[in-house]
């Protein structure tokens, strides 16, 4: 398993890393300390967690994931094998969290505590801003429809609050997720001219039927070392072929959550085929394919996989020692250009 420096930390993770938000939710505590058993038996460091999870959220299991994280680490005592990313959470239609959730130092300061507790340890190694507090283009919105407010918190205040966490050794470093290329440069501008930590990654969606990133994000994450922690590189198994001509696996995501459409309209179907045929008629995995292809950018530090089964999780840990070849990648890009970003 390959391991990358994360930023400009002192920080080695592995190229794969391990989503857990389907713990507590479509995986039970049981399965979900198997997966990080089966993940660090493959060469995987890095679990990516967060406030919110489990997926979708509700009131009744918040939390439920950092836990169920928490009472692996309690049962092995193997912290130092792991590096933990977390998450607090941006605005939105959350009562049951905080009265609403903001970005603001107190609430800041309250999530990471919860999270410590719950994660039932001292540090985590990677803390990050789940959304923006501003309005903006994220969430597969590629049109910006912002009004230039800074959403009543200011991107310093956050910044601010996550540095004094770090002043007291209760984080160790700083991420932030579904960002834009303006909030990037504004992170970095405040570490410059504010004295105000470096952030370290973005966790955004890429895959390849979401190439949004590449459109003025890639270059800061390969000029700037904020690498690429790429979620969703699957579309939500999607790219499997799993779903193609209307299937609908029993027990799979997009059964069990209908809600979630992102990646499950019509303008998915045909880009899909064509990447799974092409995996096919190379004699790769469809899957493996589509993860070996996000592995491998240059802007990529690492993939978040997730599994709800031993084999998916097998699957997925072994695409990490897959290389396309040119053939392959060209063949790829030829099927870019006819479906440029079909799901943002």
């Amino acid at each position: 398993m390959e391991h990358r420096r994360l930023g400009r930390t002192d920080l080695q993770v592995s190229v794969v890393c391990l989503g857990t938000m389907t713990w507590g939710e479509q995986n039970s505590e049981a399965e979900a300390h198997a997966q990080i058993d089966t993940a660090l038996e493959a060469g995987v460091n890095f679990l990516d967690t967060a406030e919110m999870y489990p997926v979708a959220p509700r009131a009744e299991t918040y939390g439920r994931t950092e836990s169920i994280i928490g009472s692996w680490l309690k049962k092995n005592g193997r912290r130092d094998r792991l590096v933990i990313a977390s998450k607090v959470i941006g605005p939105g239609a959350f009562p049951y969290i905080r009265g609403g959730p903001r970005l603001d130092r107190a609430s800041v300061f309250a999530a990471c505590e919860a999270s410590l507790r719950r994660l039932q340890t001292d540090v985590i190694d990677l803390y990050q801003v789940h959304w923006p507090q501003r309005p903006t283009n994220y969430f597969g919105r590629l049109g910006y429809d912002g009004d230039g407010s800074d959403g009543g918190v200011p991107l310093a205040e956050t910044l601010g609050a996550l540095a004094e966490l770090q002043r007291q050794g209760k984080i160790r470093h700083i991420g932030v997720s579904n960002e834009t290329p303006w909030g990037v440069a504004e992170y970095l501008r405040l570490h410059r001219e504010e004295g105000l930590p470096r952030i370290a990654s973005i966790q955004n969606p890429y895959s390849l039927l979401n190439r949004s990133f590449e459109v003025g994000l890639a270059e800061f994450a390969q000029r700037e070392d904020v690498g690429l922690l790429a979620y969703s590189p699957l579309a939500m198994g999607v790219l499997s072929g799993k779903y193609l001509d209307g299937a609908r696996p029993a027990g799979s995501r997009m059964v069990v959550f209908t809600r979630f459409t992102r990646y499950g309209g019509p303008e998915a179907e045909a880009p899909t085929r064509a990447y799974v045929e092409l995996a096919r008629e190379h004699g790769l995995d469809p899957a493996q394919m589509a993860l070996a292809f996000v592995h491998g950018r240059p802007f990529t530090t690492a993939t978040i996989i997730g599994a709800t089964t031993a084999a998916q999780l097998r699957g997925n840990l072994d695409s990490a020692a897959l290389a396309l070849s040119p053939k392959v990648l060209r063949a790829i890009e030829a099927l870019h250009r006819r479906h440029p970003i079909p799901c943002p």
